[in-house]
């Protein structure tokens, strides 16, 4: 079936009550089957937590449905939690590479990996590294779209690299959301997301996703997951639900709009001389791998370099659609000066998040900010 008749149907397998719209399941407990009482010590271990409801730290309904039609929108086996870095962490400590190579990517999975290399031993490295230090058993981990870019990696590139020598790439496409793009095509090994962002879609939630190729990988990931108490609640996991049944629709609408933006923004540049520095975006790119890496389309984010904070202070407080807040994905615009949540980034960033908003509307309320800027009205 197609991704948009998954997106709804993905889960009808797992009903057990008439209702259309799948019930939110509150409770934290499950009554055994007492015709069929079996010791701990004696359930068969390659049975999931999946499979049998006994407490909801190991599994709940609402998030045996998520995994079910998320799986078939990835095409692989999938497993939800709480949150994006709790996916991260999760592969870590499946994978436990005793060699990471990163790219400069988002921030708290950098001082994620920082941790375990504290606690654990685990030796980080920058993605320069990897031809004299990666080898079998390592983890190369990389995002495409880059965060807060909105441009992409070549991903081909550094799975044949992981490849050669015996090692995993691990991408991260929160920013190149299905239908955008396919990791598996690309020669990803693990596929991570913010299910926070696109998949959830209305800055509501929280939740993470882990893809593998395998289902003994992703079966041993959610027995552990219970141990990490990572799994996300029936709530946030009805919620995500309710917003997979759209996604499609959301995300290539959005996808659209950031095009459109961008291809305006970058077409009237010189009408911006004295603020519009420079635009990133991947539809921006010449490099040939981009558009077929984004065979659906180009991510949803993008950002723009001002020629002063102070510009990007008067530019986020001005625009009256796009609302100034971290995150991204969701049906609403939202703009960031970025150096509010990330230390390290060029203080003349600002990132924007496109939501389904009428295009023309967007457009209007950014260029009339930028123009005011340019003419010093503001």
């Amino acid at each position: 079936m197609s991704f948009a008749t998954q997106s709804i149907h993905g889960d009808d397998e797992c009903n057990r009550v008439p209702d259309v719209a799948p019930p939110i399941n509150v409770s934290t407990t499950y009554r055994f089957d007492n015709d069929n009482l079996v010791t701990a010590a004696e359930l068969d271990p390659s049975i999931g937590v999946d499979e049998q409801l006994v407490y909801a730290r190991e599994s709940h309904p609402n998030a045996v449905r998520l995994e079910h039609v998320i799986s078939k929108l990835l095409g692989a086996p999938s497993v939800v939690y709480s949150s994006g870095l709790s996916a991260y962490f999760a592969a870590l400590i499946r994978f436990k590479p005793k060699k990471l190579f990163q790219a400069a990517c988002y921030h708290s999975c950098v001082e994620a990996a920082e941790i375990l290399s504290r606690i654990g031993g685990l030796k980080v490295y920058t993605l320069d590294d990897i031809d004299a230090e990666c080898g079998p058993g390592d983890l190369i981990h990389i995002e495409s779209p880059l965060n807060p870019y909105g441009e992409c990696v070549d991903v081909s590139h550094y799975a044949e690299r992981a490849h050669k020598v015996g090692a995993k790439l691990l991408l991260d496409a929160t920013l190149a959301p299905p239908p955008l793009s396919n990791p598996w095509d690309l020669g990803a090994d693990i596929v991570m997301h913010s299910g926070t962002k696109y998949f959830g879609g209305h800055s509501d939630l929280l939740c993470g996703i882990i893809a593998v190729k395998d289902v003994e990988t992703a079966r041993l990931m959610r027995n552990e997951r219970l141990v990490l108490g990572t799994i996300p609640a029936s709530l946030e996991s009805f919620l995500m639900l309710r917003s997979l049944r759209t996604m499609e629709l959301r995300v290539r609408r959005q996808a659209e709009n950031c095009t459109a933006l961008v291809k305006y923004l970058n077409d009237h540049k010189a009408e911006f001389g004295s603020v519009l520095k420079h635009i990133h975006h991947g539809s921006l790119q010449q490099e040939e791998f981009v558009k077929k890496q984004m065979t659906g389309g180009f991510g949803p984010l993008f950002s723009i370099i001002l020629n002063s904070p102070d510009q990007c202070v008067k530019l986020v407080k001005n625009v009256k659609l796009f609302q100034h807040a971290t995150s991204l994905g969701g049906v609403e615009s939202l703009i960031e000066w970025r150096a509010m949540s990330d230390s390290h980034i060029d203080k003349k960033l600002v990132r924007l998040s496109v939501g389904v908003e009428h295009i023309d509307d967007l457009i209007d309320d950014l260029v009339s900010v930028l123009k005011r800027l340019e003419s010093g009205d503001l």
